[in-house]
């Protein structure tokens, strides 16, 4: 079986024909487009596909076959029939004609450079697609459904329910963290997401982007009421081991995830981990108490919040020009005094030229607002002067203290995660394995099986044995000391023999 492989799992170092790609225009704006191949004038631009951002027009030629992450500047293009006003020739049914510019074919025009502008062509990832698609329903953001596939262990080879599809963010991640390949077979069994989706119109929007980034093989999305008809795939089970429920009501589905009826949609011989995503504490109470009540075990709540660290480069001094990145302030106390001897000074001079003035003198050579020549070299925080080199210039994103801030506002979405694990089923077959391996009532040794009196025959044993260890050892010790003592007494006789000759 061959699949076109997905940009989301494997796309490739550089950018292809009707690959999807997420353009970055700034910190927090991305956009996915699909990219084009032109042999004429389209829409009225003379160099093909055109996509116009604020930054500036970008020809979908110049997108092509390129490395993901790449740098690509603006384009001046050539809006033909686009940039004149365009007279309409309305017919009887109020229909525009098409002009004579517009009906001849013309091949592409090269795209030139433009002075300014330039994006940023990324490839698509799931992060990247929940900034930018496209919202129907409230969005799991990456915060959340990064946590979530880590509870409820999603890894290569998973297969995951989910219910409640809406916008496609949560599918998109957890089809990469489940893909372990595409099925070579249709008993080929591989990682898969069973996603399900009540709302008609969302569902056939999502079956188009699963279709167009080729995630078919991987993301099964149906159209169903799982209150009322299951989570059962062709009448099959898909042996699901993770659960995800993004659902108004999640405890009314809750009894199709039950090993107790007779066909269940989950695995039957490994435990399963299961995360609802609720906006509302009483929803949270309700699905407590319904997992509960079918034997879930390990239940419990979390709430994400997500702050952003935002890490930049900052300059301090009084000296420095009002720029970004720069902080007006004293770097060091030898600065903020030096300041305010430079402001006595200029303040001891405006007096003395109001008091010559009221007077009807003048004031030779006097510089009533003098400031630092810009000649002068900036002093450092240690009160030496710093001289800063050509390199230094050429690098401002390398000048200044590194410091962080983070965000005064909480972003994230404000729901609860419920998180419950099911354990398998405990059958006659793992009863027997078990009496097996651990044989319940013939152990041996044990003291429900042992009488009183053999209990304490074996202590009595045990004690006898312990003293005649200690008894040994005094004996073995007792011996060497008088060996020891022999010897002493023997090199003492032989010493003072020689000396009574």
């Amino acid at each position: 079986m061959d699949f076109t492989p997905s940009p989301f799992l494997e796309p490739g170092q550089r950018t292809r024909v009707g690959s999807l790609a997420i353009v970055s225009l700034a910190r927090d704006d991305f956009d996915a487009i699909r990219l084009e191949k032109s042999s004429g004038a389209v829409d009225g631009y003379a160099e093909g596909a055109v996509l116009n951002t604020r930054f500036g027009s970008f020809p979908h030629s110049t997108l092509l076959d390129i490395p993901w992450g790449s740098q690509v500047r603006a384009s001046a293009v050539d809006t033909g029939s686009r940039g004149r006003k365009r007279r309409l020739e309305t017919t009887d049914d109020d229909t525009p004609t098409v002009s004579q510019d517009e009906s001849r074919p013309t091949p592409a025009k090269k795209a030139t450079v433009a002075s300014s502008g330039f994006i940023y062509i990324l490839r698509p990832s799931p992060e990247l697609w929940t900034s930018s698609l496209p919202h129907r329903t409230q969005v799991v953001y990456t915060p959340d459904y990064s946590y979530i596939l880590q509870r409820i262990r999603a890894r290569p080879g998973t297969r995951i329910i989910e219910a409640g599809a809406g916008s496609g963010s949560f599918s998109h991640a957890s089809a990469r963290a489940v893909y372990n390949g595409y099925p070579k077979s249709k008993t080929d069994i591989k990682g898969k997401v069973f996603s399900f989706e009540f709302n008609e119109d969302r569902f056939h929007k999502m079956t188009e982007e699963i279709e167009s980034h080729s995630l078919t093989e991987i993301v099964q999305i149906q159209h169903r009421d799982v209150y009322r008809d299951g989570f059962m795939v062709e009448g099959k089970s898909p042996n699901a081991t993770a659960v995800f429920l993004d659902l108004p009501a999640p405890w009314k589905a809750l009894q199709h995830l039950s090993r107790r009826s007779g066909s269940s949609p989950l695995d039957p011989k490994q435990s399963v981990h299961i995360c609802t995503f609720s906006p509302c504490i009483e929803q949270v109470s309700r699905t407590v108490t319904e997992l509960r009540t079918l034997g879930w075990t390990d239940v419990d709540m979390v709430e994400i919040s997500q702050k952003r660290l935002n890490v930049t480069r900052e300059r301090v001094g009084v000296n420095l020009p009002n720029e970004r990145g720069n902080s007006q302030t004293p770097a060091d106390v030898l600065e903020a005094v030096t300041k305010l001897r430079k402001v006595n000074k200029q303040n001891k001079q405006f007096q003395k030229a109001q008091i010559a003035q009221n007077n009807g003198t003048t004031v030779d050579a006097m510089v009533v607002d003098s400031s630092a020549p810009a000649s002068a070299p900036a002093r450092a925080s240690d009160g030496q002067e710093k001289i800063t080199s050509d390199e230094d210039n050429d690098k401002p994103w390398m000048q200044g203290r590194l410091i962080h801030r983070s965000e005064s506002d909480l972003k994230t979405h404000t729901s609860y995660l419920v998180f419950a694990v099911l354990p398998p089923e405990w059958t006659e077959e793992d009863e027997e394995k078990a009496l097996a391996k651990w044989p319940c009532g013939r152990e041996s040794k044990i003291i429900g099986n042992v009488d009183k009196q053999a209990r304490k025959k074996e202590k009595r044993e045990q004690l006898e044995s312990r003293s005649k260890k200690r008894k040994g050892k005094d004996e073995s010790l007792s011996s060497q000391t008088k060996k020891h003592k022999m010897n002493n007494d023997t090199q003492a006789e032989s010493e003072s023999a020689p000396a009574t000759e």
